[in-house]
């Protein structure tokens, strides 16, 4: 019986596994770490340890050494009573007992078990298949720049006359500024709110129609031929019919809208790669509104609205 193979396949699920009248095998996470004169990464780990003092049968092993074997629990434990009462002996007469991928055990000089901990092997699951590496140690640069400074050194008199207006027009150049810097906050909260309304409606929609894109195909019933007369759209709000990953598909969706009166038109991929289909375009976000609320109402509950200024 390989006993250190049972204890080994325990030691992944378990913190403790005791080894009935010999002692019990312990194991502690241990967090990821750096060298740093060797520059290694090693993850992080289970590292082991064995008490001696800790010997009464928990039933662990043995259940387990009986469920794999297929024999009655008192067998299992006797089978590990014969195997442990071995290891004692010779251990004894001095010899070095091996488990693979556990570790050594040896009697010191006090009659004690002293364990050294294999480092073959890694029981943290949570680590599975990461292995320590080594990195080149980086070499930084430190660039300092010489700055020259220039004194105007040229005395400039002035009158009262030309002081007080010098007055005016720092007052004057302060409000300007003051004015300047209002409009483009101004106009940088308006990119910035326009910015999320169209990443929070877009993100929306895609979480509704993820599934939707991936398979997205479309079987149209044959139309009688139609001549459709498109004017050319303007506006910077859009109702977001839907997305599609194969260009084509989009094409589908942009004829199966406008045979049901729709202005349809595609406006391009967006960020991710996908092509936008639009009922309509509109001037003003009043009039979209009120289109998104009766198609919402009465075509596509998942259309929503973009605001963008299109090329």
């Amino acid at each position: 019986m390989q006993l250190e193979t049972y204890i080994s396949d325990l030691l992944y699920r378990y913190d403790c596994v005791t080894v009935p009248e010999f002692g019990a095998f312990l194991t502690r996470r241990v967090s990821a770490k750096i060298h740093e004169s060797t520059h290694t990464f090693y993850p992080p780990k289970k590292a082991l340890s064995f008490n001696e003092q800790l010997q009464q049968n928990d039933g662990l092993l043995a259940n387990y050494i009986a469920e794999v074997e297929k024999i009655p629990y008192t067998t299992a434990l006797n089978k590990i009573s014969k195997q442990i009462k071995s290891i004692k002996s010779y251990l004894v007469e001095g010899e070095t007992i091996q488990f693979k991928n556990i570790g050594e055990l040896v009697l010191n000089a006090d009659g004690k078990i002293q364990f050294d901990p294999s480092s073959h092997i890694n029981y943290l699951t949570d680590a599975f298949g990461l292995s320590h590496f080594s990195s080149s140690d980086i070499t930084r640069e430190v660039y300092k720049e010489t700055v020259e400074v220039i004194e105007e050194t040229a005395p400039i008199t002035l009158t009262p006359e030309k002081r007080s207006n010098r007055n005016w027009l720092k007052y004057a150049a302060t409000a300007v500024i003051l004015l300047g810097l209002g409009g483009f906050g101004a106009v940088t909260y308006y990119n910035n709110t326009i910015e999320n309304h169209n990443q929070l409606a877009q993100e929306q929609a895609n979480e509704q129609l993820d599934a939707k894109v991936q398979e997205a195909t479309f079987i149209i019933s044959p139309l009688p031929a139609a001549t459709l007369s498109v004017e050319k759209q303007s506006g910077n709000y859009h109702i977001v019919a839907g997305a599609f990953r194969v260009e084509a598909n989009s094409e589908k969706k942009v004829n199966q809208l406008r045979a049901q009166g729709f202005k349809a038109r595609q406006i391009g991929a967006n960020r991710y790669g996908l092509h936008e289909v639009v009922y309509g375009s509109f001037e003003t976000r009043a009039e979209a509104q009120t289109e998104l609320f009766k198609i919402r109402k009465e075509h596509n509950r998942d259309a929503w609205l973009l605001i963008k200024k299109l090329k």
